[in-house]
């Protein structure tokens, strides 16, 4: 599972949002955030930012984080 995938899943429990509520709200196919919560690696940054957009947040450049799987 990765960082990104670890904060969309959480953020949509503490909302207390199903996978299903979080694609209507986001616009974004169920399919692909059931793929992106199970850890998908590739995927289009307007899309996350899509998602993130209903927390309050967004992907933006960082430095990458050292022992990160």
């Amino acid at each position: 599972m990765t960082l990104l995938s670890k904060v969309i899943k959480a953020k949509r429990k503490e909302t207390g949002l199903t996978q299903e509520d979080l694609s209507y709200k986001s616009g974004i196919g169920l399919r692909l955030i059931r793929e992106i919560e199970q850890g998908k690696t590739t995927m289009r940054v307007d899309k996350v930012n899509q998602i993130l957009s209903l927390f309050g947040m967004e992907l933006v450049p960082g430095p990458k984080p050292r022992n990160h799987e």
